[in-house]
């Protein structure tokens, strides 16, 4: 499913290049504008429509899937609208975190209460937004970037922000496989954008380790989160003794 949507993605790239609206392809198809736009939508071309189109655009098909070759490489970063999308379904954006960290349709059953058919129809969901790509026997290819991220003050970005702001910091940090450093100091513009860079290498370390232990059982891998974070701040309790306050 998720090849049949990329060619889809290309042939609407390449309409629009040609400035061709889909009653442009209703002309060319002897459909109505409305079937065009389910044929889109459904991703239910045969192949001699396909022809029929690339023939009015006078291109042939090899050059529509190369297209689609050069804009199906990994993701690193999803659209406003499909974070969205993700971000408004709990239960879909549960399961995107789970395949992120490469969990099988097995592990997700045996660790949520899914039935089967709701977890394959998230699958599915994200099959569409080119996330995974859902194979046979329900197998799952995760098809993002080693670097992917969500989009910076983006919908799901903002929703685990709420969610830390609440939770995360109501630990103790007292436990062996915990860690808290609160760090205040002084730093230049220089200064501060070497710290990032090394918060951009302890991140990408970060990745490196998940990566090397997907591979083992889900019994032997632990939920962590690590948040990293720097800004310019002056602890609202010590405003009133500036000599600058209101």
């Amino acid at each position: 499913m998720a090849q049949v949507a990329a060619i889809v993605d290309a042939l609407k790239s390449v309409l629009k290049a040609h400035k061709l609206k889909y009653r442009d392809v209703a002309v060319t198809l002897e459909l109505s504008e409305a079937s065009v736009k389910r044929l889109f939508r459904t991703c239910d071309f045969d192949l001699a429509q396909l022809e029929k189109i690339c023939h009015m655009m006078e291109i042939e098909i090899s050059d529509l899937i190369q297209m689609m070759a050069e804009q199906q490489a990994e993701i690193q970063e999803l659209t406003e609208q499909q974070e969205q999308e993700i971000a408004g379904d709990l239960a879909l954006l549960m399961i995107t975190v789970c395949v992120l960290n490469r969990w099988s349709l097995e592990d997700i059953l045996s660790f949520y209460r899914f039935s089967e058919t709701e977890c394959i129809q998230r699958l599915a969901h994200l099959d569409r937004l080119r996330i995974i790509e859902l194979l046979p026997k329900n197998r799952i290819k995760l098809l993002v970037a080693p670097n992917f991220s969500w989009r910076k003050g983006g919908p799901i970005q903002t929703f685990f922000l709420q969610t830390i702001e609440k939770e995360l910091f109501r630990a103790r940090f007292d436990k062996e496989n915990h860690k808290l450093l609160v760090l205040n100091g002084m730093l230049s513009d220089n200064a501060n954008r070497e710290f990032q860079g090394k918060m951009d290498r302890l991140a990408r370390e970060f990745d490196r380790l998940n990566d090397t232990d997907a591979g083992l059982a889900l019994g032997k891998r632990h939920g962590t989160t690590v948040v990293l974070a720097m800004r310019d701040w002056q602890y609202d309790i010590f405003k009133p003794l500036r000599r600058d306050a209101e």
